[in-house]
């Protein structure tokens, strides 16, 4: 700390302690606020899902066209 001197070793201090406060309290201040939470939550949508496609058939008619597709076959 002597080679950087008593003033500047004072101003490095004060510049982290400010780097270290700052997130530390807007981090406070908005978690404890759930009005807060809300706003900054609303503000941009995160999840965002595509459109529902058609719902794929159910396994009974899958079994159904596979016997189709089986007894076309057998009479080829």
């Amino acid at each position: 700390m002597s080679s950087l001197g008593t003033s500047k070793g004072i101003l490095e201090i004060a510049k982290f302690g400010v780097y270290v406060a700052v997130p530390v309290t807007l981090t406070y201040l908005v978690a404890t606020d759930s009005k807060a939470i809300k706003k900054l939550m609303g503000l941009r949508p995160y999840v965002v899902y595509p459109p529902e496609g058609p719902r794929p058939p159910p396994p009974e008619e899958l079994r159904e066209r596979a016997r189709e597709i089986a007894r076309s076959r057998r009479q080829e």
